[in-house]
């Protein structure tokens, strides 16, 4: 274990003492996960939590998210397990994500067990509008000058390559890129990608560079296929809230036994 990840997890020991939660899940996301970070890459952790029984039992409504620090270093915040489940519903993205991410700081039996349901929640639709609007609003953001962010080449490239994904295997599309453009990237955009991906991991986070007209092109290309392809695809079956209903109480009910016992 690394000095870092011994920090890490040491802060995720404090939000679970300071904020009286237990932390079901605590993981990497962001370029770190996808495997391109920069030399000065933060380290956005992620984590999901669960509130002793009895806060879910009250009349004001409460904060479903704990974040705990921002700074050059660190980006820890985290999702209640509430949220969590509620976004999987929606057949959120970045549940999936988090799901897949190779770099784990801490699960749990009830994480694992939450993981094992999630396909049934995975929506084709749902997941291809979320990536191609990543991908369109980083375009109009950061595409319009003749020198672009490498890290932004990559944060539009990913969404596109992850719809191409979606739209071929109709699963969740995995975390990491190299897996990723493996899959789908097209041969003869290899050479492009891994020079963009050298360069972006060597240099800082804000370095630019020309714009690459064979990438251009099929991102573009891509976002227009997403389009037709959303287009004719069917309206999916709604989600089956009584199994999250159930997941949800069994875990509540559980994580803090101790604690309702002796409260």
């Amino acid at each position: 274990m690394t000095a870092v990840e011994e920090k890490i997890k040491a802060k995720l020991k404090e939000i679970e003492r300071v904020q009286n939660v237990r932390i079901l899940y605590a993981c990497e996301s962001g370029s770190r996960a996808w495997g391109f970070a920069s030399t000065d890459s933060d380290f956005d952790v992620r984590f999901v939590y669960v509130h002793p029984v009895e806060h879910y039992l009250r009349l004001d409504k409460t904060r479903d998210v704990i974040e705990y620090e921002l700074n050059d270093i660190y980006d820890i915040n985290g999702w209640d397990l509430c949220k969590l489940l509620q976004l999987l519903a929606k057949s959120n993205p970045t549940v999936f994500e988090w799901i897949d991410s190779p770099i784990v700081y801490k699960t749990t039996d009830e994480w694992k067990q939450i993981c094992t349901m999630c396909g049934e929640y995975f929506r084709v639709d749902k997941m291809l509008y979320h990536y191609v609007s990543m991908a369109r609003n980083n375009i109009r953001n950061y595409f319009c000058g003749d020198e672009v962010q490498l890290k932004k080449y990559l944060y539009i490239l990913r969404p596109v390559l992850a719809c191409e994904w979606i739209m071929t295997k109709k699963c969740p599309p995995p975390t990491d890129f190299n897996r990723l453009k493996a899959a789908v990237l097209p041969k003869e955009l290899e050479d492009s990608v891994e020079r963009l991906l050298a360069a972006k991991k060597c240099a800082g986070e804000k370095q630019t560079g020309r714009h690459m007209s064979d990438l251009d092109y099929f991102i573009q290309e891509k976002i227009c296929c997403v389009q037709d392809f959303l287009e004719n695809q069917a309206t999916e079956k709604k989600a089956d809230w009584e199994r999250l209903n159930a997941e949800f109480r069994n875990i509540a009910l559980a994580s803090f036994g101790s604690y309702i016992m002796h409260s």
